[in-house]
C-alpha cells in the first residue's frame, strides 16, 4: 500500500497564525500535525507517501524533506488550485499507480493512529474503507447514511438537512477503482470534485465500500479551539519524559506527565502536567499549567500560562494575569503595562507584540 496526504489548504480559519505558516505545520504537543500523520502512516508499514501541496508547498517541502526523518520516501504532488479532495486523487494517479492506498487529511488528529485500520483493509477484499464518527454538527461535513445492516445507503457533502450524524473524518482507503470514480463524477455546486461523490459512485456501481465507525476522539484542527482540544488529547496520549540534557533547579516543582526536552531550563518554577516544554526554552519564576505546549526557544518569565499553545521564539514576561485558552504565534512578545486586566484570552499571529493594559 501507499499513503496519500492532502496538505494543500490555506487554513483561513486559523488566521492570523496561518498568514505565515502552513496549517499542517502548527504543532500539537510540540509535533507538527503533518509530522504526526506521516508517522501514523509509517507505523502502519507504509513507506511510499505522496503529499499533495498547494500555496504553502514550499514551506511544507522544506519542513518534510525527502522523508528520511521517518524512514519513508516522500513524493510531492502539486495541486495548482483547490478543486476538491477527489481532484487531489485524480492528479495523484501517476504516483498511486495500481496500488491500494490510504488517504489522510494532513490537518486531522485521531486517537490511536490508523495501523489497525490499514491492516484490516490490506487483508480485505473491499474496494474502499471509510472512517466515520458521530458529530454534533454534521451539516459541516460529508455525511454517511447507513442501512440497518450497517452498509452504506448514501453519502452527501455538507447537507442542509443531514440524514445522520455520521461524518467522514478525513481518513479513506481505496483500491485503484477510485481512479475510475474521480474521472466519472462532475464538479459539485461549489465547483469542486467531491470525494463523497466519488465514493457514492463506487457504491452505486457495485463496489464494496466498508464503513468503519470510530468511537474514540477525532479532531479536525481547523480552528484555534480545535487545535487546543487536539493538543490536550495528544498530551494525554503520549509518553512523557524529562531529558537528561535539560536543567531543573531545586526550587522548581515538576508534576506528573510532564515532558521537558533537550536544553530546556526550569528555574524556581512550577510545571503541572500533562504539558511539554520544548528544546532550549527557559521557564523562570513561572507557572505552566496542564494542557500546555511550549515550543522550542521560548522564554516564560514571571508569568503564568495554562491550556495554551506557544510557538517557537516567543516571550512572555511579567504578565500578572494567568494566560489561558490561548495560541501564541512565532516570535511573539507578550509583556505588561501598569494596569491589570481581569482576564486574558488571545490568538496572536506570528511576530506580534501584544502589551497588556
Amino acid at each position: 500500500m501507499k499513503g496519500l496526504i492532502l496538505a494543500g489548504g490555506k487554513g483561513t480559519r486559523l488566521y492570523p497564525l496561518t498568514y505565515t505558516r502552513a496549517k499542517q505545520l502548527i504543532p500539537v504537543a510540540n509535533e507538527p500535525v503533518l509530522f504526526r500523520v506521516i508517522r501514523a502512516i509509517r507505523d502502519a508499514g507504509i513507506k511510499e507517501i505522496g503529499i499533495v501541496i498547494g500555496d504553502t508547498g514550499a514551506e511544507i517541502r522544506d519542513a518534510v524533506g525527502d522523508g528520511s526523518l521517518w524512514g519513508v520516501d516522500i513524493t510531492f504532488i502539486v495541486q495548482e488550485f483547490p478543486a476538491g479532495l477527489a481532484h487531489a486523487v485524480k492528479i495523484s494517479e501517476e504516483f498511486l499507480g495500481n496500488d491500494r492506498f490510504v488517504m489522510f487529511l494532513g490537518d486531522n488528529v485521531i486517537q490511536g493512529g490508523v495501523s489497525s485500520l490499514i491492516e484490516q483493509f490490506a487483508k480485505s477484499q473491499w474496494d474502499s474503507q471509510i472512517v466515520l464518527t458521530k458529530v454534533p454538527d454534521p451539516q459541516h461535513f460529508g455525511v454517511a447514511e447507513l442501512h440497518s445492516d450497517g452498509s452504506i445507503k448514501q453519502l452527501i457533502e455538507k447537507p442542509n438537512n443531514p440524514p445522520s450524524d455520521l461524518a467522514l473524518v478525513g481518513i479513506y482507503m481505496f483500491d485503484n477503482s477510485i481512479i475510475n470514480a474521480v474521472n466519472s463524477i462532475e464538479p459539485s455546486a461549489r465547483g469542486e470534485l467531491e470525494i463523497t461523490d466519488a465514493i457514492q459512485w463506487l457504491v452505486t456501481n457495485g463496489h464494496a465500500v466498508h464503513p468503519y465507525v470510530h468511537t474514540g476522539w477525532w479532531i479536525d484542527t481547523g480552528k484555534p479551539l480545535d487545535m487546543l482540544t487536539a493538543n490536550g488529547h495528544v498530551l494525554d496520549e503520549i509518553e512523557h519524559e524529562i531529558s537528561v540534557d535539560s536543567g531543573i533547579d531545586d526550587q522548581s516543582e515538576i508534576g506528573r506527565s510532564v515532558t521537558i526536552q533537550d536544553g530546556a531550563k526550569v528555574i524556581n518554577s512550577t510545571i503541572r502536567g500533562p504539558s511539554i516544554i520544548g528544546e532550549n526554552t527557559i521557564i523562570d519564576n513561572a507557572y505552566v499549567g496542564p494542557y500546555t505546549s511550549i515550543y522550542h526557544d521560548c522564554i516564560i518569565r514571571n508569568s503564568e500560562i495554562e491550556h495554551s499553545i506557544m510557538l517557537e521564539n516567543s516571550h512572555i514576561s511579567g504578565v500578572s494575569t494567568r494566560i489561558i485558552d490561548s495560541m501564541i504565534g512565532r516570535n511573539a512578545i507578550v509583556g505588561h503595562t501598569s494596569k491589570r486586566p481581569k482576564a486574558l484570552k488571545m490568538n496572536l499571529g506570528d511576530y506580534s507584540n501584544f502589551w497588556i493594559p
